[in-house]
C-alpha cells in the first residue's frame, strides 16, 4: 500500500510541475566545485575553437573588413601602424570570434548550473528564453554586419575632406567592430528583457506600454553611448531596440499570470495567513476597559434576601470614570459589620435547617419542600 502512494504521488509532481519543489539544498563546495567544473568545460570549449580558426585568422580579418574595403578609394588600403599589430589583430579577432561561436555553450552550462533550483513549471519557461536570447544575439552582429556597416562606412568616406586618404589602422577597425557587435547583439536581447520583467511580476504589459515615450528616449540615449557619433549609427540601433520592445510586450502577456490565479494565489495565502476567529479571541489582549471588570455571581434564587450588587448600581463601570474609583474592578475587604451580619445570617440558616425534618444530607433544601 506505501508502494502505491509513492507511485501515485510520484505521478502527481511530474503532472504538476508547480508541486514538484527543487532538490535539498546543496553545500557552497559543491556548489563551488560543480562552477569550476563547468567554467573549465567553456574554456576548453573556446580554446580549442580558437585554435580551429586560428588558421584562418587573416581570412576571418578580410571578411570582416569587406564593408569598409568596399568604400575606400581606390589604390588606398588598411594599415598597421604598430610592429606586431599584423599577428596580434587576426590573433585577437580569432579569439573574440571563438568565444561568440561559443555563447550557446556558454548558455548551456549556465542553464545546468542554474536548473536544479528551478520548478518544473519555471524551466519550461526559462528554456525557450535561453534558445531565443541566443538567436537574437546573433541577430544584433548579423544586422549590424549587413546593414549598419555598409551605410556607416559609405556615409564616413563620402563626408572625408578634400585630399584626404581614408587608411584606417587595422587595431581600430577591430575594436570598433567588436564594439559595435556587442551593442547590437545586446540592443537584440530587448524582448528577452521585456518578457522577464513581466514574468518575474516587478511590472505589467499595460504598465510598460504607458512608459512607451521614456523607452523610445532611453533607445537613443542608449544608441548615443554606445555607437559612433554620427546620426545614422545611432538611429539604426535606436530604431531596431523600439521595434523589439513592441514584439517583448507582445510576447509578455503570454508569460504573464491570469488575473485570477494571482487573486486566488493571494486569497490563498491570506487564508493561510489569517487567524481565525478563535485564534484571534484567544490570542487578543484584554483592553483597559474590560481588564478590570469583574463579573458577579448571580443571587441564590433560593435566598430573595441575597442581594446583587448589580441591582445597587455598586460596582457598575458606566457610572463612574476614574477606573481607580471603589466598585469598578477592585477587591475591597468587608468591614467587621459586615462580617459579623454575615456571619450572623449563616447561623441562622443553620439552625432554621436543622430545625426542619427531612432535611437532605448536604444541608440544603431542595424546591419545593419549604412550605
Amino acid at each position: 500500500m506505501t508502494a502505491v502512494y509513492q507511485i501515485v504521488h510520484q505521478t502527481t509532481n511530474m503532472t504538476d510541475p508547480q508541486s514538484a519543489p527543487p532538490p535539498n539544498e546543496q553545500p557552497l563546495v559543491q556548489h563551488l566545485v560543480e562552477l569550476r567544473d563547468r567554467l573549465m568545460r567553456v574554456v576548453f570549449v573556446i580554446i580549442v575553437l580558437f585554435l580551429g580558426l586560428f588558421a584562418f585568422a587573416n581570412d576571418l580579418y578580410t571578411y570582416l573588413a569587406e564593408p569598409l574595403l568596399r568604400h575606400m578609394t581606390e589604390g588606398t588600403s588598411m594599415i598597421a601602424t604598430q610592429v606586431v599589430s599584423p599577428f596580434l589583430t587576426p590573433f585577437k579577432l580569432a579569439l573574440v570570434m571563438s568565444i561568440f561561436i561559443a555563447v550557446p555553450y556558454i548558455l548551456y552550462q549556465a542553464w545546468g548550473f542554474m536548473a536544479p533550483g528551478l520548478y518544473q513549471h519555471e524551466k519550461k519557461l526559462v528554456y525557450p528564453l535561453l534558445l531565443s536570447s541566443t538567436l537574437l544575439f546573433y541577430a544584433g552582429m548579423a544586422f549590424a554586419y549587413y546593414v549598419v556597416f555598409p551605410l556607416v562606412f559609405g556615409f564616413l568616406t563620402g563626408i572625408a575632406p578634400e585630399g584626404v586618404a581614408v587608411t584606417p589602422d587595422i587595431t581600430y577597425y577591430l575594436d570598433f567592430a567588436i564594439k559595435m557587435f556587442f551593442a547590437f547583439g545586446l540592443a537584440f536581447e530587448v524582448p528577452i528583457a521585456t518578457i522577464l520583467v513581466v514574468w518575474s511580476g516587478i511590472s505589467t504589459a499595460e504598465k510598460l506600454a504607458a512608459k512607451r515615450p521614456y523607452v523610445i528616449v532611453g533607445a537613443f540615449v542608449f544608441a548615443m553611448l554606445l555607437t559612433p557619433p554620427d546620426v545614422i549609427s545611432q538611429t539604426l540601433l535606436a530604431i531596431p531596440m523600439w521595434i523589439l520592445f513592441e514584439l517583448g510586450l507582445i510576447f509578455s502577456r503570454f508569460y504573464a499570470k491570469p488575473e485570477e490565479e494571482e487573486n486566488s494565489i493571494a486569497g490563498d495565502r491570506a487564508s493561510n495567513t489569517a487567524p481565525t476567529a478563535k485564534e484571534a479571541a484567544a490570542t487578543a489582549t484584554p483592553t483597559p476597559a474590560t481588564a478590570g471588570s469583574y463579573a458577579e455571581p448571580a443571587a441564590d434564587p433560593l435566598n430573595p434576601s441575597e442581594a446583587r450588587l448589580d441591582d445597587t448600581g455598586y460596582g457598575d463601570s458606566a457610572n463612574y470614570d476614574d477606573a481607580n474609583d471603589s466598585g469598578h474592578g477592585e477587591y475591597e475587604p468587608p468591614t467587621e459589620a459586615e462580617l459579623d451580619a454575615e456571619l450572623d445570617r449563616l447561623e441562622e440558616e443553620d439552625n432554621a435547617e436543622a430545625a426542619t425534618p427531612g432535611k437532605p444530607k448536604d444541608g440544603k433544601s431542595k424546591p419545593g419542600n419549604n412550605k
